[in-house]
């Protein structure tokens, strides 16, 4: 009887033990989380366009909607890449499994020619790609979220465009980062805009102040009434052919008309267990994306942020930008070798001269044998509803407010995305990414992108929705987040939160953020023969995972003003 009482009371204090473990590790599982929410979940680089977003969700809109209320409200409230007069791309996946990817990349206009870079003695022309009229592309926005709309939207048009409008006759109230922005650019935005914009102002920005766009506003109300003819023709056409003549700009109505976004197979391969679906060309990556994972699957990470995990890393990056540079293109204009590519064995490959003790030169790299300056400031959001619809959308207009210059009359910027082009063979852009003749200038062709708006999922299920802006960076940033969740066992906001790294071939450094790498790790680096750079923050990458009870965690970058809302 003794005996049994004993069993008894140890059972009982096991029991006990095994459950306040239970009930510990339930506590720290939601620890280190981002934003949880049951019915969706908008994640954006601005509070008001997440709000917004939110708003038609809880309207009954679906993931398509917010993203079209999304895409409009961050061209008011986040003019350095928010934009109308730009482009992007978009990953849509439905709960009914349905997958979509459409391209609304800005193209070349018919007037541009390979060499309107250069000067007679074919030297590059400094600035002219960046900030002249000439370094801006045909819009693609306007035309990208309109073909959307028509192909899933559920709520009026109006109703999905009138928040941004209304944001933009009413104006906001800036952040303290944008009241910096402004008053550090009132120089470029006056020589730009000598008759004057939003963004100029007598007096210093200061946080708080409101910004109210009149001109933008009535062209989104064009937008809402006349629909793509609202901004391909008409008025609003008229006012960007109009400047393009006044400075020797290439844009014409023609141009504007004849632009289509276009839907296209998505890129789509597997990592352990996981589906990865991203972007095809000209965005390159989610080719980039799927060889880096291809790359680094059979191998060792060992610890997070170890010399061994970043040099594994480093390695396969710089031999994927390698690729990158001679291979990737606009798939319409240059036969990109993509299922070869993308080919696991062809990345097994290409790995085998990584040594685990040596950095490889990137002299010694070469684009692997086939058959045969992007913007820090590009936005990127992504978006799940109540059905588990989910969106994935980055968009930009290259550099930080593009090309500065803002149609008169209109309100809205112009893109400087004809840098993103290979101006001359071997020359880098603005991000010192080098291009080839797969991206050389054509007229009508779109030019080469990094952005990586990504959908991940587990068990044919949705599992992470994931996207950031960085130019060059995107492709690292999004690879390193995904790995972060999949191998590292993080949360989405404890994996967008941690400090990140860059290679990407050329030049041969690693580039880290400020204090994100241990001092004997940098050592251990430098040891096996790589070269160190730290710099600012590396992308602001917007993350969704869905957890196993159903939860949305969103995860915004704490880099910038980013938010995420849901309900």
């Amino acid at each position: 009887m003794t005996k049994y009482i004993l069993f008894l009371l140890v059972f009982l204090y096991t029991s006990c033990n095994l459950t306040q473990k239970k009930a510990a590790e339930v506590i720290i599982s939601m620890e280190n989380r981002g934003l949880i929410a049951d019915s969706g979940m908008v994640v954006s680089a601005h509070p008001e366009a997440s709000k917004i977003g939110v708003a038609i969700l809880r309207k009954g809109g679906n993931a398509v909607d917010a993203s079209i209320a999304v895409s409009f409200a961050l061209a008011v409230c986040y003019p350095s890449a928010g934009n109308i007069g730009g482009g992007g791309f978009a990953v849509v996946r439905m709960s009914s499994g349905e997958i979509s990817t459409l391209d609304y990349r800005e193209k070349a206009p018919k007037s541009a020619s390979r060499d309107m870079f250069l000067d007679s003695k074919g030297n590059v022309i400094n600035d002219l790609s960046v900030y002249s009229y000439k370094a801006s592309g045909v819009p693609g926005s306007v035309d990208g979220i309109i073909t959307l709309y028509e192909k899933y939207g559920s709520l009026p048009f109006s109703e999905l465009i009138q928040p941004a409008i209304n944001l933009a006759l009413k104006g906001f109230k800036i952040t303290k980062n944008q009241a910096e922005d402004f008053n550090s650019l009132q120089i470029e935005f006056q020589k730009s805009n000598p008759d004057g914009c939003a963004f100029l102002k007598s007096s210093a920005w200061q946080e708080g102040d409101l910004l109210i766009q009149e001109d933008l506003a009535k062209t989104l109300e064009r937008i809402r009434d006349f629909g793509r003819a609202g901004f391909y023709e008409g008025e609003t056409a008229k006012m960007i052919e109009n400047e393009m003549l006044r400075k020797n700009g290439l844009i014409s109505i023609d141009d504007l008309k004849k632009y289509k976004s276009l839907w296209r197979k998505p890129i789509q391969g597997n990592y352990k267990g996981y589906k990865i679906i991203s972007m095809a060309p000209p965005s390159s990556g989610g080719i980039a994306l799927l060889q880096l994972l291809n790359s680094v699957e059979n191998q060792d990470f060992g610890s997070f942020h170890s010399s061994q995990h970043i040099h594994l890393f480093a390695e396969a990056e710089r031999r994927v930008y390698a690729d990158r540079a001679s291979y990737l293109g606009d798939s319409d204009f240059f036969p990109v070798p993509i299922s070869q590519l993308i080919d696991k064995k062809y990345n097994t490959e290409r790995m085998k001269t990584f040594n685990l003790d040596k950095a490889t030169s990137s002299k010694e790299i070469k684009e692997g044998e086939i058959s045969m300056h992007e913007s820090e400031e590009t936005t990127h959001f992504s978006i799940v509803d109540k059905w588990k619809n989910a969106v994935s959308i980055t968009t930009t207009l290259n550099l930080s407010y593009g090309s500065r210059i803002v149609v008169k009359g209109a309100g809205f910027l112009l893109n400087n995305e004809m840098d993103d082009f290979s101006i001359k063979p071997g020359y880098p852009n603005a991000y010192g990414l080098i291009g080839g003749e797969a991206n050389a200038i054509e007229p009508y062709k779109r030019m080469l992108s990094s952005m990586t708006p990504t959908i991940v999922l587990k068990n044919d299920s949705l599992f992470f929705v994931v996207g950031s802006p960085g130019g060059s960076t995107i492709i690292t940033s999004v690879f390193q987040v995904i790995t972060n969740v999949t191998d590292f066992q993080m949360t989405a906001l404890q994996a967008v939160e941690a400090s990140r790294f860059h290679h990407q071939w050329l030049p041969d450094e690693i580039f880290y953020e400020k204090n994100g790498l241990d001092s004997l790790v940098i050592i251990g680096l430098t040891k096996k023969g790589h070269f160190l750079k730290q710099r600012a923050p590396i992308g602001r990458v917007e993350a969704i995972l869905v957890l196993p009870n159903g939860k949305l965690e969103g995860a915004a970058d704490p880099r910038g003003d980013d938010n995420a809302q849901g309900f």
